[in-house]
């Protein structure tokens, strides 16, 4: 049987967008409250009834998670232009070594604003 499941995490971050027009809002500093869905899909193991642990997915985050909250994303490797599709895509090849079953990441920027990468 296959299962897809997800876990959500959240940090609190800063950043500019770089690449819109002058005047536009993003170009100045400003921060969210960003929530993360982790999704993972993969067969469930018959002896344990699971894909994979959640807190193996804790755990994935975590070094994440000490590089981004409370920091200002534009200043992280990798995220010079930190848009919610860059983040995800960021997110999700950062993770994939310590979770191979991860499918996707969404980046929640807003309560309203939201951005899926899956490769």
């Amino acid at each position: 049987m296959r299962s897809t499941l997800s876990k959500s995490f959240t940090f609190e971050a800063a950043h500019t967008l770089p690449k819109v027009a002058k005047g536009h809002k993003c170009s100045r500093l400003h921060g969210h409250s960003y929530k993360i869905d982790v999704i993972v899909e993969g067969e469930v193991c018959e002896e344990m009834g699971w894909v994979v642990d959640f807190a193996d997915i804790t755990a994935a985050w975590q070094p994440l998670h000490a590089k981004l909250d409370h920091y200002y994303l534009n200043e992280v490797e990798g995220l010079e232009n930190p848009t919610a599709e860059n983040l995800g895509a960021w997110i999700y090849h950062r993770m994939k070594a310590a979770l191979p079953q991860i499918k996707a990441v969404v980046v929640h920027e807003t309560c309203t604003a939201s951005a899926r990468y899956e490769p």
